[in-house]
């Protein structure tokens, strides 16, 4: 016989063991579950264009900024040519961009002094223990006069000091005022020392024993030297190299020639006097070549790269306003006057240096027109590769810093914002709904217990009444 309390029991579901806990978890998720999911894809997508919109501002930039360095660097700047390379070579600052010719005639190249000192027996021996004093200055025959700008040297030198000690600690001391060396020759050991290159750069030698002078080796004071007390040590005396430049008397203190006109640097490697030769500079027509060459294949990599980010199909930017503005920007590159101040017959455009642009959409370089235009005017072409206002390189700058600009909403910069913005608003909308959900898990979780408590209490009383049950079939039978 069926027992009419199991019934009454399942009918009120005591027992029924439910997690409310978990089940109000389960329903807030729900509940914002398609509101939560729909914005996390959209800032996927966002982020997905962000990365697209700021890979192709990158390679803009990259761009200009490696065709920067080649005008900077001096790639493209005339190069200078000597008709003796025997007397000179010739390097240009960056930037620069020297023209026209020079004569130049070398009378007398710079050189530093030379010293030997009076020999001893062995490199090893000692050199006496006391103070040596360096004073650097000028050489004049048998006089000296001071340099009062250059620190004198003082070097402490103790007993266990040799030839070789004390070259070390004048190498220390100096800071490459004067090289030191001891060496082991057919007249015995002896000290040599090197001054830098320039007639203010000589020196002599002062130095106090803590013995009674004496010239010998061993005592301190044998190392002494002065134009006036030489006797053979003075091996090369120091002086500037003078020059002549146009027929102007120039002077330096080395051979390394800075600040001359145009950026000029010289390298001074022998004399000509009496024989100016020729400087002249001219434009590199295979470097111009070169560069345009790579920067043909730099644009089609940025064409490539918007290309596929910009497809009306599965691309990131398939309908962005930046995107298009930069597909057209470079579809007019070709016309753009890039010299506003090039005169008639002269080079102005990009399509004068041989840029072209094909049906779809990439460059490609016109060697003919290239060399017709390198041919008519080397200078022109020359001259549209500068750092100035105008040029290639300043409408390529131009082009990617216009494409940057977070103020043109027309432009990948305005694109970049508008897409950041736009995460923005769903991250606050995302903040918001966790609050709701937290708020409505909350307020479930408060209610469940309730609920759970109120089956407890359901329980007790079936408890009961299953006992009253049970006991009421127990009597009918």
């Amino acid at each position: 016989m069926t027992n009419p309390g199991s019934s009454i029991i399942a009918a009120l579901g005591a027992g029924s063991g439910i997690d409310f806990i978990g089940l109000a978890d389960d329903l807030s998720n729900a509940t914002f579950a398609v509101q939560r999911q729909n914005l996390e894809s959209r800032n996927e997508a966002l982020e997905a264009r962000i990365s697209a919109a700021g890979m192709l501002r990158s390679s803009l930039n990259d761009l200009a900024a490696a065709l920067g360095e080649r005008v900077r660097t001096g790639d493209l700047a005339p190069r200078g040519r000597i008709d003796n390379p025997a007397i000179a070579s010739v390097a240009t600052q960056p930037g620069a961009i020297p023209r026209g010719r020079y004569s130049l005639e070398v009378t007398q190249l710079a050189q530093g002094q030379t010293l030997v000192s009076q020999p001893y027996d062995d490199i090893g021996d000692l050199v006496g223990e006391g103070t040596l004093r360096i004073r650097f200055g000028a050489i004049e025959g048998g006089g000296f006069t001071t340099d009062d700008t250059q620190a004198v040297i003082e070097i402490d030198v103790d007993a266990a000091d040799t030839l070789v000690s004390l070259a070390a600690k004048i190498n220390a001391a100096s800071d490459g005022a004067i090289s030191a060396n001891a060496l082991q020759g057919a007249n015995g050991a002896q000290l040599v020392l090197k001054g830098r290159e320039g007639a203010s750069n000589g020196f002599v030698l002062e130095p106090s024993s803590i013995n009674a002078p004496a010239a010998a080796p061993g005592n301190l004071s044998y190392l002494a030297w002065s134009p006036a007390t030489d006797v053979g040590e003075l091996r090369t005396t120091p002086r500037d190299a003078n020059f002549l430049l146009d027929t102007v008397p120039l002077t330096s203190a080395t051979n390394r020639v800075t600040g001359l006109p145009e950026g000029i640097t010289l390298q001074l490697n022998a004399t000509n006097a009496g024989s100016p030769t020729t400087l002249e500079f001219s434009n590199d027509a295979s470097a111009i070549t070169s560069v345009m060459g790579d920067f043909v294949s730099a644009l089609n990599d940025v064409v490539s790269r918007l290309g596929e980010v910009a497809s009306p199909i599965g691309g990131e930017l398939g309908n962005d306003t930046g995107a298009r503005e930069l597909r057209r920007d470079l579809s007019r590159l070709t016309s753009v006057i890039v010299m506003p101040n090039a005169t008639a017959g002269e080079p102005s455009t990009l399509a004068d240096l041989g840029l072209s642009i094909n049906r779809d959409g990439s460059f490609r370089l016109d060697r003919a027109r290239l060399d017709a235009t390198l041919q008519e005017n080397l200078e022109g072409t020359a001259a549209m590769f500068t750092t100035g206002v105008f040029g290639v390189f300043a409408t390529i700058e131009r082009l990617a810093r216009d494409n940057s600009l977070a103020s043109d909403p027309g432009s990948l910069g305005g694109s970049l914002q508008r897409f950041e913005r736009q995460i923005e608003n769903n991250d606050e909308r995302l903040s918001r709904i966790a609050e709701q959900q937290e708020q409505l898990r909350a307020r479930l979780t408060r209610e469940f217990a309730a609920a759970e408590r109120r089956v407890a209490s359901s329980q007790s009383t079936l408890s009961f009444l299953q006992q009253q049950v049970d006991a009421w079939s127990s009597q009918r039978d």
